[in-house]
């Protein structure tokens, strides 16, 4: 737990047999840790025995897709504070200090690889995806001048998967999620800064990935994906929404 919270750790799963048991692992020994929950997005490998094997709850998901699977794993977490991430073994359970240092002062803190200085040697992380995700996080910023610009102006990547948030939060714009594809991350993060919460980015440590990236390996697919976010972006802006 972490100041009387409990914590749950959640991650989407397709077939990442090979970082799956290291990521659980690393996670569920962290000491604020209470749950880790992988929801598997049929994957045809042996990741969902090596994640129960390796201590998670597992829960699955059938719509293919990675913003399905987030929502279902975002959505069986049991915790007042959710961490989501990836089962890559790409990030650092190390860096939950990092993120739960300013948990209580905003409704999600958000994961950044945005310093060089902490990026591994061999990550998936080359100029052209970090320049990628900071022009089309300053896009989003412009886009959203009024719903918390002026607080938010440290946005330098509109991906991340790494982020935590309060479960009261989520459970605010859970209804309005629509993505569920790659673009889950932009439809979280705009629909929380549409409700006016306080959302903060920080820089986090990025690991060379345990297997191959379903997205950014394929540098077409990885611009596909950056027109998707853009147009997810800019739909969530205009669309209607409740105070």
């Amino acid at each position: 737990m972490y100041q009387n919270k409990k914590v749950s750790v959640v991650m989407p799963a397709y077939n990442e047999s090979e970082g799956i048991v290291r990521t659980v692992d690393g996670f569920m020994s962290h000491p604020y840790v209470d749950e880790v929950l992988v929801a598997d997005n049929n994957s045809t490998d042996d990741t969902t025995k090596k994640a129960a094997q390796a201590g998670a709850r597992v829960v699955h998901e059938s719509r293919q897709g990675y913003g399905h699977a987030c929502r279902a794993a975002l959505a069986a977490a049991t915790g007042d504070l959710i961490v989501l991430t990836e089962s890559d073994d790409s990030f650092c359970p190390e860096d939950l200090q990092i993120l739960f240092a300013y948990i209580p002062y905003f409704d999600m803190v958000k994961g950044a690889r945005s310093n060089r200085h902490m990026i591994e040697e061999g990550a998936d992380w080359t100029f052209s995806l970090m320049f990628g995700n900071w022009c089309v996080a300053k896009y989003m910023q412009f886009l959203y001048f009024g719903f918390g610009f002026m607080d938010n102006l440290s946005q330098r990547e509109v991906g991340g998967t790494f982020r935590v948030i309060k479960r009261e939060s989520l459970d605010k714009i859970i209804p309005y999620i629509s993505e569920g594809q790659s673009a889950f991350l932009p439809d979280m993060t705009t629909l929380l800064l549409r409700k006016k919460m306080k959302v903060i980015e920080v820089p986090i440590h990025y690991r060379r990935r345990l297997g191959e990236s379903k997205i950014t390996g394929n540098r077409v697919r990885a611009v596909l994906l950056a027109i998707r976010m853009m147009r997810v972006i800019t739909v969530n802006r205009f669309k209607r929404m409740d105070p």
